[in-house]
């Protein structure tokens, strides 16, 4: 579940979701769900996560792989679907309230969005 940071409501909808439609349908179900657990790996590890720092620079022979191809070999728009991909996995997770929002770490602004773990009950929203 996630909330918004700025207004305190939940957020239901994924932003730019015909992007995400236009590049899921280039992935198959097996390779999608791969990233998915992945992802859910990773967030069950950590209460902080940043989207862009989660898979790496470098995802040959990873399972964020098929993303790259996904989105025609463009770098940018995988990024971008891999963003969404966790917006959508930590909205869809009712084990925590996930806030989200644009920070900086050292004075320079992170490119990508963090999320992290509140101390709101998932079961009060």
């Amino acid at each position: 579940m996630l909330i918004s940071v700025d207004t305190g409501a939940k957020v239901t909808k994924l932003p730019h979701a015909g992007d995400f439609a236009r590049w899921r349908k280039n992935i198959s179900d097996a390779d999608y769900d791969k990233v998915v657990d992945a992802i859910n790996r990773q967030v069950d590890a950590n209460d902080v996560n940043t989207a862009g720092w989660m898979p790496g620079n470098d995802w040959a022979g990873t399972v964020y792989e098929p993303l790259y191809y996904a989105c025609g070999r463009n770098e940018t728009q995988s990024g971008l679907f891999f963003g969404l991909i966790v917006f959508k996995v930590l909205m869809e997770r009712i084990d925590y309230v996930w806030g989200f929002g644009r920070f900086e770490k050292d004075g320079v602004a992170i490119r990508s969005m963090t999320y992290f773990i509140t101390d709101l009950d998932p079961n009060t929203l």
